[in-house]
């Protein structure tokens, strides 16, 4: 299991920044966000739901981190990344800027889990 958590860490990591860059990219093009960038957000989320739920498998077997703090980062990475379905406007550009920018502080976050989690 913990093979696994370290595993998703790393895509967690690269599906962040990766959406992160191609929603900055359609936002700077004044594009819409379709195919890729849409996908990229959307797998950058579930992964980060999958990295705390696996988090979480640990946690009730009693294996911990060695400092607490990283509990703290994941469950902020994971609020940030969901944080503009609550909080995003309606208007389609605006929206593409509140959902790449909340990956790339979830991502900036969840560099920090991991450096808190070794």
């Amino acid at each position: 299991m913990l093979t696994a958590h370290h595993t998703v860490a790393f895509l967690v990591l690269a599906a962040t920044f990766a959406a992160a860059a191609a929603g900055g990219l359609a936002y700077y093009r004044r594009t819409e966000a379709r195919g890729i960038v849409t996908h990229l957000l959307a797998l950058a989320q579930t992964l980060l739901v999958a990295q705390v739920g696996l988090g979480l498998l640990l946690l009730s077997d009693h294996r911990r981190a060695p400092d607490r703090l990283h509990y703290l980062y994941g469950t902020l990475a994971l609020l940030a990344a969901l944080s503009p379905w609550l909080y995003a406007p309606a208007e389609r550009r605006g929206r593409l800027a509140w959902f790449a920018g909340a990956t790339l502080v979830a991502g900036a976050l969840a560099v920090r889990a991991y450096t808190t989690g070794r």
